[in-house]
């Protein structure tokens, strides 16, 4: 159930960034969920291995340069899912920090819903 909740709250961040941001697009809902879908799965096995691998250049800029793994991921996802774009890696880096706000300002406000 957790999952499935954490599912739906990033297809609808992906959803929210694709419809403001102008270099993000896809091409239905079928592509969306997919992505959200894989974005979920990287996020658990792969982001992980990434993080611990680049821990030195991570500590080196106190954490900022896990913007560039989340980058890496969401280009990476757009490269696999077909409907799924996005322009650049320098626009996928933006486009995973608006994922992440928006999915932290989702959160937000289910957890104070909760309560």
């Amino acid at each position: 159930m957790r999952f499935l909740i954490k599912l739906v709250v990033i297809c609808f961040a992906l959803l929210v960034v694709v419809k403001i941001c102008p270099w993000a697009e896809v091409e239905g809902p079928a592509p969306l969920i997919v992505a959200a879908l894989l974005l979920g799965i990287f996020n658990t096995f792969v982001r992980p291995i990434l993080i611990v691998f680049t821990l030195p250049i991570n500590i080196l800029t106190f954490g900022l340069f896990t913007f560039v793994i989340n980058g890496i991921i969401i280009y990476a996802v757009s490269l696999i899912v077909p409907g799924f774009h996005l322009e650049g890696f320098f626009e996928a880096i933006l486009t995973a920090l608006f994922v992440s706000i928006t999915s932290w300002l989702i959160n937000l406000i289910i957890k104070d819903e909760k309560k």
